[in-house]
């Protein structure tokens, strides 16, 4: 499905884009990977970047050739470093890099945001949400916070909720629509990823414990890797402004528990 594609990854080097990064190549895909770090097994070209701030975005931007056919943003951060640098990588670079890349993707190509199932309260706080998604470009994110009054211990979950919400927002801003560039996500629930440890410290055992209780196991980079290169595929092609939870079905508990059937 994905032979001769040129497929740009972040977060290339570990976890879900360490995975996502070898299944594409596997599938015949010209992968470019993006990090702060150099991955111990490089897998097609390598860039090496930080989607923190807006020059590592635009510099990133400006090394990536023309001709792009998905942008996979995997790249992202557990929320223990806090809140400020969590926004900036999680949502506001992811947002930044979109942007700067979308004259350089082929019409009819597509972008692939992995979210969170730690995202799914963005309708409780949908707001604040909307308060935080109208924010222009790539902003002076602690001066944003503090103007909210938020703290670190909303960092992660905040993320992923602004990242759920602009995704919708993102099928139908001309920039993205015009071109038939389609927008989608991914939301995996508790992942065994290097990661994981971070996300304990950050949510708490109980939490994390009862995630993985509710599905019988933990998911793996192997399981998050095919949906996020489903959505890069031409079989995608009518699939536009989507959230695919894949979760063990930990979405769909926790929906017939607050749903109450």
């Amino acid at each position: 499905m994905l032979f001769g594609k040129k497929i740009v990854i972040t977060g290339v080097a570990s976890g879900i884009g360490k995975r996502t990064a070898e299944l594409a190549a596997q599938l015949g895909a010209d992968v470019i990977g993006i990090d702060v770090r150099k991955p111990d097994v490089k897998v097609g070209h390598f860039v090496e970047g930080d989607i923190g701030s807006a020059a590592g975005v635009q510099a990133i931007a400006a090394a990536l050739p023309r001709g792009i056919d998905a942008l996979c943003n995997v790249a992202g951060i557990s929320g223990k470093a806090g809140i400020v640098p969590t926004l900036a990588i999680n949502f506001y670079g992811l947002r930044e890099l979109s942007y700067a890349v979308s004259a350089k993707i082929r019409e009819g190509g597509s972008i692939v945001n992995v979210a969170s199932i730690a995202g799914y309260g963005w309708r409780a706080n949908l707001e604040r949400a909307k308060k935080l998604v109208a924010v222009k470009g790539f902003p002076d994110v602690d001066a944003v916070l503090r103007a909210e009054g938020l703290h670190n211990e909303f960092g992660y979950p905040l993320s992923k909720e602004l990242l759920l919400l602009w995704n919708m927002q993102a099928a139908h801003e001309p920039v993205f629509k015009d071109r038939g560039i389609r927008v989608n996500a991914v939301s995996p629930g508790p992942v065994e990823t290097p990661i994981l440890t971070q996300f304990r410290e950050v949510l708490g055992n109980p939490r994390v414990d009862s995630d993985i209780e509710r599905v019988g196991r933990a998911g793996t980079a192997e399981d998050i890797a095919p949906p996020v290169l489903f959505l890069c595929s031409d079989a995608a092609r009518w699939i536009n402004g989507a959230n695919i939870p894949c979760d063990g079905g930990l979405e769909a508990s926790i929906n017939a528990e607050v749903l109450g059937f």
